[in-house]
């Protein structure tokens, strides 16, 4: 694999666990094949059961040209426990995928692979950023925005988060749609159980706080609480919240989606008028389909690291996985694991130490190009 793009570019090398998806290599190896097509300055480093890499590449045109393949001989398993696998997942694709990250030979990582291992793995070998208390999974959601999609954190890296980890969380997420959806201001909204400033737990008052505070200096719009029905909407940009919470909206948006989906199949196959009048309605149908396709948005990526980590649906296809290395590819072209560990410094540090001190402390106004 050559170290420079066509165009005399230094290439974004992305590195990719083959081995974790449900739909194993063969999609993956197709997923990277589109990616590179439309994307002359990305490079891959493949990580898997080298024989069958290398005949799935050799099957696809050029590939082979942007895509260095390293031999892994065990995959982690979608029922694996995360400390299993730090302790005997040394020879994983998994295990194989970070490292790259981890020794400076790839700019981010993507796995379709076991979410839990996958964190305590990145985690644990990329380390934590100075300033962070717990990471946080950040994934797209189809909105009402003139983009078209929403950010949301957390979405399952930790079930727990208190006023700090909330604040943390709206500053990573703000610097998240900034550099990949290019929102030069982003709108940050904390999730609760309804707008009013009295309404919620006592993290969530004093998260509402912090966050109007760090506002300003951190170069964001605060709108305050917001709703489970703001979500898909267009009140804000960044959706705010902890784990349990998060992960509890995004498998009840991916049920609830499925849910309609079948219900109109099934809807328009009950009669024969139904299915006329379902033909009348395919170009509408398709536009609605494609509009909201999880493959399209499929990523969540790991806040908090000293590495950019993007974590693919197990399920996903080529167009899916395609989407996942987009998207790593946006982050690591924008420096994005640089300018979230400047602003968490710069912003998260000093506040912290003045709620240790008892006291209200201006943000530190050297973040304020961070990004």
């Amino acid at each position: 694999m050559t170290d420079t793009a066509t165009a005399g570019n230094k290439r974004i090398i992305v590195s990719v666990d083959a081995m974790g998806g449900d739909r194993g290599p063969a999609a993956v190896v197709a997923g990277l094949q589109r990616s590179a097509d439309k994307n002359p300055d990305i490079g891959f480093i493949l990580h898997g059961d080298k024989p069958e890499l290398d005949r799935l590449i050799a099957k696809r045109k050029g590939l082979s040209q942007v895509c260095e393949v390293r031999h892994a001989d065990d995959v982690v398993t979608m029922d694996a426990k995360p400390s299993h696998v730090m302790r005997n997942g040394q020879k994983t694709s998994m295990w194989s995928t970070i490292e790259a990250v981890k020794n400076g030979e790839a700019e981010v990582a993507v796995s379709c692979g076991n979410t839990g291992a996958l964190m305590l793995l990145s985690m644990v070998r990329l380390r934590k950023l100075p300033g962070v208390n717990r990471p946080a999974i950040a994934c797209l959601w189809p909105s009402t925005n003139p983009g078209g999609f929403n950010v949301m954190l957390d979405v399952g890296a930790d079930i727990r988060a208190d006023e700090m980890d909330l604040l943390q969380y709206a500053l990573m997420g703000a610097s998240y749609a900034r550099n990949g959806l290019g929102l030069r201001r982003p709108r940050i909204g904390l999730l609760n159980v309804g707008t009013e400033e009295h309404k919620g737990r006592a993290e969530m008052r004093v998260a509402h706080e912090l966050i109007t505070d760090a506002a300003e200096a951190a170069d964001f719009e605060f709108v305050g609480f917001v709703e489970g029905g703001d979500i898909p909407g267009d009140r804000c940009d960044v959706i705010v919240t902890d784990g349990f919470t998060g992960n509890i909206a995004l498998k009840t948006g991916e049920g609830t989606a499925h849910f309609v989906n079948t219900s109109l199949r099934a809807a328009f196959k009950a009669t024969v008028l139904s299915r006329f009048a379902a033909l009348l309605a395919l170009p509408a149908l398709r536009r609605l389909s494609a509009r909201i396709d999880p493959r399209r948005v499929n990523g969540g990526v790991f806040l908090g690291l000293n590495g950019t980590v993007v974590k693919s649906h197990g399920a996903a296809d080529a167009t899916g996985i395609s989407a996942a290395v987009k998207l790593a590819f946006t982050l690591a072209q924008s420096g994005f694991t640089q300018k979230l560990a400047a602003r968490v410094a710069s912003a998260s540090g000093p506040r912290q130490d003045a709620l240790t001190q008892g006291q209200e402390s201006p943000v530190g106004q050297e973040g304020k190009n961070a990004e």
